[in-house]
C-alpha cells in the first residue's frame, strides 16, 4: 500500500509541475505565431522595399507537414518516458528552477521585445551582427553568428537570460525532459561507484541547466562546465550557486584544457547541431583524449534524416526558420564512424521526442 501511494504521489508532483511548464511554453508559442502572422500581414500591405545587400535566396523545401496533434502525442511519450525513469530511481523528481513568477515574467518580456529584431534579421537574411572588431579573433568565427537570428548571439547578458525561454518555447516546454534523457547512459558508468571520487564534465554547458539535473541526481559529484560565452557561464554561476564541487570555465571544447584521462564521463547537449563539421570532429577527437579508459561520452542533439521518418520534413525546414547553417551537414553526419576514428565506440541511440541521445565508451 505504501509503494502504492508513494508512487501516486510522485505521478501527482510531476503531473502538477510539468503540465503547467509545458502548457506555459505553448502558450508563449502560439502568441508568437500569432504575432508573426500579424508582422506578415503588415508586410504585405505595405509598400515594397529593397532588402540589404547580405540578404541571400533561400531553398524552399516542399516536405510533408507533421500533423500538430502527432507532435504533442510525441511530446506526451517523452513526458511518460520521464516520469518511468523518475519511478525507476535513474533520476530523482525534478526541479526546474524556472524562478520565481516575476523571474518568468521577466525572461517572457525579453524574449518577445526580441522577436522584432529577430524578424527583421530573418527577413534581410542578416547573421554576422556579433562579428565585430572587438570579438574577431578571440573565439572561432563560425560561433561568431546570430544563430536563431537572435540578438547578441551568445554573447550578451540579455541572450543568455533569453535562451532558456527562447529553447522552451521552441520545444514546447520539453527541452528539459529532453536534457534529463541523457541522464540514464551516465547512471550505467556512475552505478556503485563512489560520486566523490568521480570527474564529470559538460562541454557547452550553456545556462547550466543540464549541470543542474546532474547535480540534483549526483550532489557530491565533481563537476565541470566548459563554454565559449562568459556571459553564459556567468548565467550558469548564479543558476548552480547552490551547489558545491562545481568548476565553470570559458574555454572551446575544441581544445578542453585538461590532461589526458581526466574524466569518467563527457556530455554535450543541443550543441552539435551549431558546429561545423571539422568542428564537431574536433570535439569528439577531445572527448576521447580527456576521457579515462572506459569513460562514456553522451551526445544529446537533434533527431538526424530517418531516425523518424514523420519528422524528415521538419528537419529540412528547420534552417528556413532559424540560421542553423550547419545543420544540414548534421542531420546526415554519421558519428559513429567519427567517434571510433579517435577510439571511441558506439554503444546506441535512443530518440526522445525531436532529440536524440547517443552514447560512446572509449576502448580500454
Amino acid at each position: 500500500m505504501s509503494n502504492s501511494l508513494s508512487r501516486m504521489a510522485t505521478r501527482l508532483a510531476y503531473v502538477a509541475t510539468q503540465v503547467p511548464r509545458v502548457a506555459w511554453y505553448v502558450g508563449h508559442d502560439y502568441l508568437m505565431r500569432q504575432l508573426a502572422v500579424q508582422a506578415r500581414s503588415g508586410r504585405r500591405n505595405s509598400e515594397p522595399r529593397t532588402d540589404s545587400a547580405s540578404a541571400q535566396p533561400r531553398r524552399v523545401v516542399n516536405a510533408p507537414v507533421l500533423d500538430q496533434w502527432q507532435i504533442y502525442a510525441d511530446l506526451a511519450a517523452l513526458l511518460a518516458q520521464d516520469l518511468a525513469n523518475i519511478e525507476a530511481g535513474l533520476y530523482p523528481l525534478p526541479d526546474d528552477h524556472d524562478g520565481t513568477l516575476l523571474t518568468r515574467l521577466h525572461r517572457s518580456r525579453l524574449f518577445f521585445d526580441d522577436l522584432p529584431a529577430v524578424h527583421r534579421r530573418r527577413e534581410r537574411n542578416a547573421y554576422r551582427e556579433v562579428l565585430t572588431e572587438a570579438t574577431a579573433g578571440r573565439r572561432p568565427e563560425y560561433y561568431l553568428q546570430n544563430f536563431h537570428y537572435q540578438s547578441g548571439g551568445w554573447l550578451t547578458e540579455d541572450s543568455a537570460d533569453r535562451y532558456d525561454t527562447q529553447v522552451e518555447v521552441l520545444f514546447k516546454g520539453s527541452a528539459n525532459a529532453m536534457r534529463r534523457q541523457a541522464l540514464p547512459p551516465l547512471r550505467e558508468v556512475f552505478a556503485g561507484r563512489d560520486q566523490r571520487r568521480l570527474q564529470f564534465i559538460d562541454l557547452a554547458c550553456g545556462t547550466g541547466r543540464f549541470l543542474d539535473f546532474v547535480k540534483q541526481t549526483w550532489p557530491r559529484l565533481r563537476v565541470v562546465g566548459l563554454d565559449l560565452s562568459e556571459a553564459y557561464c556567468r548565467h550558469a554561476r548564479r543558476h548552480l550557486n547552490r551547489w558545491s564541487r562545481v568548476n565553470l570555465t570559458v574555454g572551446n571544447a575544441e581544445a578542453i584544457p585538461a590532461p589526458d584521462n581526466s574524466f569518467d564521463a563527457a556530455t554535450c547537449i543541443f550543441t552539435f547541431h551549431e558546429l561545423p563539421q571539422q568542428a564537431r570532429g574536433n570535439v569528439i577527437r577531445e572527448c576521447a583524449r580527456v576521457l579515462k579508459p572506459g569513460g562514456r561520452f553522451v551526445l544529446l542533439d537533434s533527431l538526424q534524416r530517418g531516425d523518424v521518418r514523420d519528422y524528415d520534413g521538419i528537419l529540412e525546414r528547420f534552417p528556413q526558420n532559424y540560421h542553423e547553417p550547419y545543420y544540414g551537414s548534421y542531420i546526415s553526419e554519421d558519428f559513429s564512424a567519427i567517434a571510433r576514428r579517435f577510439g571511441l565506440m558506439h554503444k546506441r541511440d535512443v530518440t526522445a521526442f525531436v532529440s536524440k541521445v547517443m552514447v560512446f565508451d572509449k576502448i580500454r
